[in-house]
């Protein structure tokens, strides 16, 4: 059974930092792709960043520069590290392998004031 549990979210200013925890289990983590999305209020899920299991990475061109993407294979988590965050990147974020399975996690809420 497949779970994916996201943490770390939270209220932010402008230009401030969170890191973003994705506990995974139920899948083969180390052989996966592993990823962040996120979705905006009444917009649509977008992809952030992916990391493969080679530890390749690769962003979005809106967060490029300022999201890291990292993975920790003995601990099946994937993480996010968010620096100099701007209100545009208010979003519930999940995670998920690459290409995304049908299931989701709850998310966990980034708000990021002006």
């Amino acid at each position: 059974q497949v779970q994916l549990v996201e943490s770390g979210g939270g209220l932010v200013q402008a230009g401030g930092s969170l890191r973003l925890s994705c506990a995974a289990s139920g899948i083969t983590f180390r052989y996966n792709s592993m990823a962040w999305y996120r979705q905006p209020p009444g917009k649509q899920r977008d992809l952030v960043a992916i990391i493969t299991s080679s530890g390749r990475t690769n962003y979005a061109d809106s967060v490029k520069g300022r999201f890291t993407i990292s993975r920790d294979n003995a601990k099946k988590t994937v993480y996010l590290q968010m620096d100099s965050l701007k209100p545009e990147d208010t979003a519930v974020y999940y995670c998920n392998t690459n290409p995304a399975l049908n299931y989701w996690g709850q998310g966990t809420q980034v708000t990021v004031s002006s």
